[in-house]
């Protein structure tokens, strides 16, 4: 009561000077930095550099009053299992390492069926589109191909012609009636003819690579095939599930691709996971063959592929519904069992507060948002001054490159010593290296991903304290007129505009921004009504709490038709930023260009069930991995052989002596609480394991602080971690 009086008093001293219609609530606000609302952004930028957290970002409310309790986030990066969910509602596990058979067995089908099959009928049609000479050659060709006889791999070279007209009706003809033959144009023995080639599609190289020349080049050169050997029957994109533990998707899609000597863009995936986790998500390729593939598990650590199929389309980002986690809380502490209980009865009930969470803004001392203000403002040198200078929290020899150019500008020196895993700064050394002082220029230079999230940052920074403030003043219980929400039904009044299409960003806890630890989520742009919320709707009751929206700021946007608009437009001033206008003429660095979006303020978990578990050891593993789960069943089936085939029963209980949980907290049966009392007497430490599925762009950390009432950050759990 005391402290929710200490909260009562520090909003009212603090926020009210600048939003007078703020008045305590029952809503809970984190009681460090409810003044950080308020807070211009200068101030914030001109305070000694250190690490940022949730208040800092406007992360500031909870729903509940319950107290909370406490709990150890990623202890070991198996307590967080992301698997993603594709646009079917599908969670993505492996579930194989090994090859479907009928891959194999339907190319041996193609084969035969190309080697038993009479090409008379075509070579007929053929000699009367290029004579008896061509035609007999032809001929000669295939009957070698069809009964494997002895090729020398030379190409059948036809009689020139200087008719393209002619030229494309024999390209044609091959194309429609002998597909597995591969034809292309040289130049001919006079200037103004060209010959065709012909050869088979299984010769050659594999790709063009270093061999493919302009035609002018070619006569004498090996074929660009140009993936036209690819069989017809296949698809022309390999898709696999990539399981992967503590290590970042373009990090392990890079190593992939150097062993398979294929450059990163043939892969395809619908966004990145995080670093720290154990995770399985959907990855195409172009035109790779799923035994080359499989052939690497054997020298992967940490990382598997499987469930391959090949498929006519390639991944693309933002292709997802969502991410199904499995999060496991380690050292457990609270009051009693039943306020754990009582905890994620609530998180189920009514969900969480869906701030963007801190791995939005980066985890060093200079966070996105602060970079993205100054690009707005137009203050290309500062921006640029904020991503290379020294930060709290980096590792040394990082800590002194950065020293040494904010002493001496040696742009040379500092970008021959920077880390090549430090992509913004490098980038910039090396355009200010070409062009000294051109700063507009050399944050251009950034890549386009990773530079426009420092402006997308600073809208999730408004969109927390817009959120923060309309929780605060209102309540999570009742919508209120002035609302946004996405209109149920046509009305002159619907407003039309676009969902959120944002970058979701995570970034682990290092020293820098790091494009390996960007997650860049793209969904396809959808348009949506909305309106503002009125008497009427109240009345009619057409919207509950969980309908309210808040926008991203951009130039299609609508606020709020109430004060919580205000929040917006206040913080950018303070900030020196106009939300109506922009000060240059960069579109890419103004939200005035921006189209904007919209976020929806609460977020329940989707089929959210958990679990109490008690256990002993510290690093005893408390939830599957797709992999343990692999493993088990192989093992099981091979156990299973050897037991039936001796008579034994296969259907002992599992050796686990964990206690298993349902949603509600109760044990499944009388029988396990009683084969595990002794298991529980003797375990001294306290779990909570949460299983639910989040749509794309939710932070499941959000979650998790809704849970436990404490921040999130990687730095507050690594003192927990050290206190164990």
């Amino acid at each position: 009561m005391l402290q929710n009086r200490a909260v009562a008093f520090i909003c009212t001293k603090f926020l009210k000077p600048y939003y007078p219609f703020l008045s305590p609530s029952t809503t809970t606000m984190s009681s460090t930095a409810v003044e950080n609302i308020s807070e211009p952004q200068d101030a914030i930028i001109k305070a000694p550099l250190k690490n940022i957290d949730e208040p800092d970002v406007g992360i500031l409310c909870y729903i509940s009053q319950l107290p909370g309790f406490r709990g150890i986030l990623k202890q070991r990066y198996s307590d967080f299992i992301v698997n993603e969910v594709d646009l079917d509602g599908n969670v993505v596990h492996l579930t194989s390492l090994h090859l479907p058979p009928e891959m194999a067995e339907k190319k041996e089908e193609v084969v035969a069926e190309q080697s038993d099959k009479s090409y008379t009928e075509e070579i007929e049609s053929f000699r009367s589109l290029a004579g008896d000479a061509d035609a007999d050659r032809l001929k000669e060709l295939i009957e070698k191909i069809s009964t494997g006889a002895e090729h020398d791999g030379s190409p059948l070279v036809l009689s020139p012609s200087s008719d393209k007209v002619h030229r494309t009706a024999v390209h044609n003809f091959f194309k429609e009636k002998l597909k597995f033959l591969v034809t292309d144009t040289i130049d001919g023995p006079k200037d103004s003819s060209k010959c065709i080639r012909v050869r088979p599609s299984s010769s050659g190289n594999q790709s063009k690579g270093r061999n493919f020349r302009k035609r002018k080049d070619r006569d004498e050169k090996p074929f660009d095939k140009r993936g036209a050997d690819w069989p017809e029957h296949l698809g022309k994109f390999l898709r696999f599930h990539l399981y992967k533990e503590n290590k970042d998707t373009q990090e392990v899609l890079r190593l992939i691709g150097k062993m398979l000597g294929v450059q990163p863009r043939a892969f395809g995936f619908s966004g990145t996971k995080d670093k720290r986790s154990v995770s399985t998500q959907q990855v195409t390729m172009f035109k790779q063959r799923a035994s080359r593939l499989a052939s690497l598990n054997a020298r992967l650590i940490g990382i598997k592929v499987g469930d391959f199929c090949y498929v006519k389309e390639g991944l693309q980002l933002g292709q997802l519904f969502g991410n199904r986690f499995t999060i496991t809380l380690r050292g457990v502490s609270a009051d009693s069992e039943d306020s754990i209980r009582a905890c994620a009865d609530a998180l189920g009930k009514h969900g969480f507060i869906n701030y963007f969470g801190l791995q939005r803004f980066g985890s060093g001392s200079v966070p996105t948002h602060l970079i993205g203000a100054a690009l707005l403002r137009g203050e290309w040198k500062a921006a640029i001054d904020m991503i290379l200078d020294p930060r709290e929290g980096e590792r040394e020899a990082v800590r002194m490159i950065r020293e040494h150019y904010k002493e001496s500008k040696d742009v040379e020196g500092a970008l021959r010593r920077m880390p090549h895993h430090m992509v913004a700064e490098r980038s910039v050394l090396l355009c200010l290296k070409k062009s000294p002082g051109n700063y507009q220029q050399a944050l251009k230079a950034i890549p386009r991903t990773m530079r426009m999230m420092y402006v997308h940052s600073y809208q999730s920074y408004l969109w927390n304290h817009a959120a923060s403030v309309r929780l605060q003043k209102y309540g999570a219980d009742r919508v209120i007129v002035g609302d946004l929400v996405y209109c149920k039904e046509d009305s002159s009044e619907i407003i039309s505009a676009r969902t959120e299409c944002e970058d979701d960003i995570i970034v682990e806890a290092d020293n820098s921004i790091n494009l390996e630890e960007i997650e860049i989520d793209v969904p396809d742009e959808k348009i949506f009504s909305v309106k503002a919320v009125d008497e009427e709707d109240l009345l009619k009751q057409k919207y509950t709490i969980d309908d309210v929206i808040l926008p991203l700021p951009g130039s299609r946007a609508i606020y709020p038709a109430n004060d919580v608009a205000d929040v917006y437009h206040d913080l950018a001033k303070k900030d020196n930023i106009s939300l109506s206008e922009s000060v240059h003429n960069v579109k890419e660095f103004s939200i005035t260009s921006m189209s904007g979006g919209y976020r929806r303020v609460f977020q329940k978990p989707i089929d959210f069930v958990w679990e109490v578990l008690k256990y002993k050891d510290p690093s005893t593993p408390l939830a599957d991995t797709d992999l343990d789960i692999l493993a088990k069943s192989e093992s099981g089936n091979k156990v299973q052989k050897e037991d039936t085939a001796n008579g034994s029963n296969v259907n002992s209980p599992d050796s686990l002596n964990v206690p298993v949980k349902c949603k509600d907290g109760t044990s499944d049966s009388a029988e396990v609480d009683s084969a595990n009392q002794s298991s529980d007497l003797e375990a001294s430490q306290t779990a909570l394991k949460l299983s639910f599925t989040l749509p794309s762009s939710c932070y499941a950390t959000m979650a998790i602080r809704e849970l436990l009432k404490t921040s999130t950050s990687v730095a507050f759990h690594k003192t927990l971690n050290d206190q164990v």
